[in-house]
């Protein structure tokens, strides 16, 4: 219709109109997004153990090989512990060193003291022989913070009325833990003097505040921290404390068959006995000797390593092992374990110990070659393999082999 008519012209179908009526079917209404149920938020199942610990415990010293090994001490040192212990925010840490001797079954405890830089020591008295446990724990401590930023705002001048009522709780929780624990080591005390403070703190005023800043008070309240959040470190570590000889003394080596005295006679243990004072007059405080159990026969050696020993040559001392024993026996030329036995008792009056070279080796006619042939190595000819450190041969010594199958029965015949 021309325009001007009042005719109105129509309006271009949509596509869903058109194809509805292409395909005389209805248009597919388009698919609302399908609402997600979120998923309830789960913790960890350790959380509750660890959640409210706030302080972090690090880089433990001495801490050998991650504590698979332990740290060394003599009888009387003060044994110096370092940890890294810190915490998050600007609240202040205070934490413990404990440790117990391995006959103990009770810790002991010393403060940790700042060393600066988050840095913490503590010094451990290890007063006897044997292997001590040590540890580190350390938690955020309330007072201290507390006590610390008191002193802030009275130096600045503010109103702290508030500030005491906070602190006389701490005062009521610490009394709390005291006679929980039964008042241990006259603590009943501490809990009097804590329980008069908390009054003065309540009642406000300048009495207040000096009574909340007095260092008697503070020092008690150290004596029973709150530790209900405590860290602990992710190991106990070890320290094995010796006598003062195993960190410095001198030693003196002595061949027991050269002290004879008489050009041409073997030297025997009671030849050695008689250096002794000797020996100690000169400031040694260790005396050293070499394998003294009877020398194998069989290939015996003979001077610089010779082949073939001569009439009267005495062998290896190293070549341990003959018909008159083997590690458990004294070479006969030398004396008996009764003269052994003498030999200590005189080294100890003169303020020396006695140290036995210690050789896990045979000869080849050793008693264990005969009862344990599996203790060494087997060649494919059927003979046992001798020590070499090629071109070097040492026919007159067997190493032993600590992967034989039989290896439990060798650990207990050494």
């Amino acid at each position: 219709m021309a325009p001007g008519t009042g005719s109105t012209r129509k309006r271009p179908a949509t596509k869903a109109a058109n194809t509805k009526a292409a395909t005389g079917t209805k248009a597919a209404k388009p698919k609302a997004a399908r609402a997600t149920k979120p998923k309830a938020a789960r913790l960890p199942a350790n959380v509750h153990e660890v959640a409210r610990r706030r302080v972090a415990l690090e880089a433990a010293s001495p801490e050998v090989d991650g504590g698979r090994f332990p740290a060394k001490a003599v009888v009387g040192d003060a044994f110096r512990v370092e940890v890294d212990a810190f915490a998050d925010g600007h609240e202040m840490v205070a934490g413990v060193a404990r440790w117990r001797h391995e006959t103990e079954a009770e810790w002991q405890e010393t403060p940790l003291l700042a060393a600066g830089n988050d840095r913490w020591y503590a010094e451990l008295p290890v007063t006897q022989q044997g292997a001590y446990s040590y540890a580190f724990s350390a938690w955020v401590d309330h007072w201290l913070t507390w006590h610390r930023d008191l002193g802030k705002r009275v130096d600045a001048g503010q109103d702290v009325t508030v500030d005491l009522q906070i602190g006389a709780r701490f005062l009521r929780a610490a009394i709390a833990r005291i006679e929980a624990a039964g008042s241990p080591n006259g603590s009943a005390a501490d809990a009097q003097q804590l329980a008069a403070a908390a009054e003065l703190l309540e009642a406000g005023g300048e009495e207040g505040t000096a009574a909340a800043l007095a260092p008697e008070l503070d020092a008690t309240m150290r004596r029973h921290p709150d530790r209900e959040h405590e860290s602990a470190y992710a190991r106990e570590l070890r320290v094995v404390v010796d006598r003062e000889r195993a960190r410095f003394s001198t030693w003196y080596e002595r061949f027991p068959r050269s002290a004879s005295p008489e050009p041409g006679r073997h030297g025997t243990l009671a030849d050695v006995e008689a250096e002794l004072p000797r020996i100690a007059a000169m400031g040694f405080d260790v005396l050293y000797l070499p394998p003294i159990h009877p020398i194998g026969t069989d290939h015996r050696k003979g001077p610089n390593n010779a082949v073939t020993a001569g009439e009267g040559d005495p062998g290896s001392p190293w070549a341990i092992g003959s018909k008159d024993g083997g590690h458990t026996a004294i070479h006969p030329e030398l004396g008996t374990l009764e003269d052994f036995a003498s030999l200590v008792s005189a080294a100890t009056e003169q303020g020396l110990e006695l140290a036995l070279d210690l050789a896990y080796q045979c000869a080849p006619d050793h008693p264990w070659v005969a009862e344990h042939p599996t203790w060494f190595r087997q060649r494919p000819d059927g003979t046992i393999q001798y020590a070499e450190n090629p071109p070097k041969k040492y026919q007159d010594i067997y190493p032993i082999d600590f992967e034989s199958e039989d290896w439990e029965a060798l650990w207990l015949g050494l």
